[in-house]
């Protein structure tokens, strides 16, 4: 509905009655949280805080409760000295001692391990003593913050103890973290599995970077204004780079990380993710139905290259310097064998078999030890078909570009030609910036917060469905058998923007990399 700044000065529409009126926060209702692999580092620097946050908001219920799931020996008081420490010291906003006391009221812990059926029983009981106490109207989210071998466990003991399926009208909801299977084979097989105690709206798969103000902000970009998206397609795209680089190694995460690589890491989830936001057609609405209908269009359509060897590329760092210190290289890292052949880069070529992107190519590429921390989109848009400048006069003028920044600096680049203040009609590049930092006063929520709160709220619209997570695997899978055939990773130096080879890829088709 269309307010003239009369109507809402004169006689404004009572914001409690109006269900449209954006000002008012999305609040949870009764509900409670259960987090398994609690004591893990994602629990501690991610989850913890942003229920704090989310509660220093205003967000969550009064009655809101926390329950711990982990091996440890703890009552109810460590474990809420443990969530107290992490908010300390990770919580985006301030601490208020009147927040913390409410929520600290509704902390509880639960000792076991996964097999382990009193140890269910127990948390059970915790649930219904919760409800009883705290309201929580037998609303509980399972948070499976678990290595990805345990979920299936995990998932039949709550089916077990009769914890998966709420009372009435009150729900039961998993969060599942990435990876979601290591092939296409073994994420059916667990898709069977957690389908078969879950319903398919209650499975709430985590991929962090669709909780991040700038990917949303894709949507906005593109279908709230009229100036991008007309150009959005083979007519004047060029290509389109979407790059997830890291700065540091794998750091305590050996045990994890080899094995797996970033290939799998990565582009599997996050990069494909947002390929298909950036080149889907615009849905009905944002509602998660019609996202998903229009995402899986996009990677439905999604066609590797027939020369695999010639289009993808894995690397390995090597050790080298970074940030004025010495870094070992992959092999070198403490719990890697010296045999591994994990790629900690990764980068391949992409296509897209429909109208509006057909000819486009779409380069990813992710990597560990590179230059800088950098996640952005930069779609390369095609040179003018005629010039009327001398080729002197615009030598130091690329392709135009717009890139959105999705960490760390937030916002959106814009490149484009100028005019360079002299006599001569010289042109150059320039840039025009938004950066979220400079044009909003509040500063954007962490991408755990949003995400937590959808699914207390039930809300699945930043959440991949099994079909996204399956078609993904079918892309990728051919990738990684090929490179499993062909020998080692290529090495490169930490510090650097990866293996040679992947300069190589992009130059075979007369176009380099960004350097961001």
């Amino acid at each position: 509905m269309r307010r003239t700044v009369e109507s809402e000065s004169a006689a404004p529409t009572n914001p409690l009655r109006d269900a449209q009126d954006r000002r008012l926060p999305r609040i949870a209702g009764p509900s409670g949280l259960v987090i398994f692999g609690v004591t893990g580092d994602l629990s501690r620097k991610k989850l913890m805080p942003a229920v704090y946050d989310l509660a220093n908001r205003g967000l969550l219920p009064p009655g809101f409760s926390l329950i711990g799931f982990a091996r440890r020996d703890w009552a109810d008081e460590d474990f809420t000295q443990v969530v107290h420490d992490a908010v300390k010291q990770y919580a985006r906003t301030p601490f208020r001692e009147e927040v913390w006391s409410q929520l600290a009221q509704g902390m509880r812990f639960v000792s076991g391990v996964f097999d382990d059926d009193q140890a269910f029983e127990n948390l059970k009981a915790t649930i219904e003593q919760l409800d009883k106490e705290r309201g929580t109207g037998g609303n509980f989210a399972f948070y499976l913050s678990v290595p990805p071998k345990f979920f299936p466990t995990v998932v039949r003991q709550l089916k077990k103890h009769s914890l998966s399926q709420g009372q009435g009208s009150s729900w039961r909801r998993a969060v599942i973290e990435k990876p979601f299977g290591h092939d296409l084979e073994s994420a059916q097989e667990l898709n069977r599995i957690v389908h078969g105690v879950f319903p398919n709206q209650e499975v709430f798969r985590i991929d962090h970077y669709l909780g991040k103000e700038t990917v949303q902000n894709i949507l906005a970009l593109r279908f709230a204004n009229t100036m991008f998206e007309p150009l959005w397609n083979r007519s004047y795209v060029d290509h389109v780079q979407i790059t997830m680089a890291e700065d540091i190694g794998i750091g305590g995460r050996a045990g994890y990380y080899d094995g797996i690589g970033s290939a799998r890491d990565v582009i599997q989830n996050h990069l494909l993710q947002l390929l298909a936001l950036t080149a889907m057609e615009e849905p009905a609405s944002f509602g998660a139905k019609a996202l998903v209908t229009e995402k899986l269009k996009v990677l439905n359509s999604v066609r590797l290259p027939k020369e695999l060897g010639l289009h993808t590329v894995r690397g390995q760092y090597t050790g080298g310097w970074q940030g004025g210190r010495r870094v070992p290289g992959y092999l070198e890292e403490e719990g890697i064998s010296p045999h591994s052949v994990t790629d900690t880069y990764a980068a391949l070529k992409l296509e897209i078999d429909n109208r509006r992107w057909a000819g486009v190519p779409f380069y990813l590429r992710t990597g560990k030890r590179l230059g800088r921390r950098v996640t952005e989109i930069a779609v390369v848009f095609q040179r003018a078909p005629y010039s009327p400048f001398d080729a002197t006069h615009t030598e130091e003028l690329n392709n135009n570009a717009l890139v959105i920044r999705v960490q760390p600096d937030e916002g959106v680049t814009i490149r484009f030609g100028s005019k360079v203040p002299g006599t001569q009609m010289e042109i150059r590049d320039v840039t025009m910036d938004f950066a979220y930092g400079e044009s909003f006063t509040e500063s954007s929520p962490e991408a755990y917060e949003r995400l937590l709160l959808d699914v207390l709220l039930g809300d699945a619209n930043l959440f991949p469905r099994h079909q996204e997570v399956e078609r993904s695997w079918e892309i990728l899978d051919p990738v990684e058998r090929h490179w499993a055939r062909h020998g080692r990773p290529e090495p490169y130096t930490a510090g650097t923007w990866g293996p040679r080879a992947a300069d190589d890829m992009l130059a075979r088709d007369g176009r380099s990399w960004r350097r961001p």
